[in-house]
């Protein structure tokens, strides 16, 4: 697909268009219906698509033509640029879903990806795809290390939305925090080691979120007790595809405003 015909198709669906393009070349800029997106992106001398890969993502809900705050949509993003794939990022406004969406996806959910002519659901699937489809550079986790701070998520989730503080669901967060704090001691920087892998890319935008919807409504913060945890985040979150592909703080927040208000 040339730039010239993504362009066309963004357009005609009124879609925000993320054109990704080698560093040092000119921007793609597009401007209609309020349509405005931008960014570089540098393609690998490595086997890459021959045209940019399309994927669906959820839409900001407080900035126009903005990426939103799906952490299953930035663990998409941040495989695509880890791996130095070139792709076209089209925003979804979930609260006023397409209809050219629904017939691709008609659950009605991101992320939703592009392979080999067909639109493939759910970020697991998705990011296993583009593993197998482009191995170099590999991202896989050994297995014995890709559980680590897989149950993080759903403790946050937990203590979140309790209005009881001495339900457990803190001291629950506090424990999975604890076992990742020493995973990451013994086997930091990253969760496998030096170098990023797809485990980092799953639980980072998680934690992301973590940090900001927990400051923003509890008033609560990673302890001090827990240095490894709290390196790991600052490592993870200063990536250069970390800080492309992340959300706005306001935008975290509104996205669990309606798990916490119930």
């Amino acid at each position: 697909m040339s730039t010239a015909s993504a362009l066309s198709s963004s357009l005609k669906h009124h879609l925000a268009f993320g054109l990704r393009f080698p560093q040092n070349h000119a921007l793609c800029r597009c401007n209609a219906a309020r349509l405005t997106t931008s960014r570089s992106f540098t393609v690998a001398m490595a086997a890459t698509p021959t045209s940019p890969l399309e994927v669906c993502v959820k839409a900001s809900v407080t900035t126009p033509n903005k990426l939103g705050d799906c952490p299953f949509c930035q663990r998409v993003l941040l495989t695509l640029e880890e791996k130095h794939l070139p792709y076209d990022m089209k925003l979804v406004d979930l609260g006023n879903k397409p209809e050219w969406f629904l017939q691709i996806s008609p659950e009605g959910k991101v992320p939703v990806a592009k392979l080999d002519e067909k639109w493939v659901p759910d970020s697991d699937v998705i990011t296993q795809s583009l593993e197998e489809k482009y191995p170099d550079p590999p991202l896989v986790t050994p297995p014995e290390k890709a559980s680590a701070g897989s149950k993080i998520f759903s403790t946050f989730i937990g203590f979140l939305k309790s209005k009881d503080p001495s339900d457990g669901t803190e001291q629950a967060l506090l424990n999975e925090l604890s076992l990742f704090n020493d995973h990451i001691k013994e086997n930091g920087p990253f969760i496998n080691g030096e170098k990023v892998s797809a485990a980092d890319l799953s639980l980072g935008p998680k934690l992301f979120h973590l940090e900001i919807a927990l400051g923003h409504y509890k008033n609560w913060s990673i302890p001090d007790t827990l240095p490894y945890v709290k390196s790991y985040m600052k490592t993870l979150f200063s990536l250069e595809s970390f800080i492309k592909t992340r959300a706005s703080t306001d935008d975290v927040i509104a996205g669990w405003r309606p798990k916490v208000m119930g």
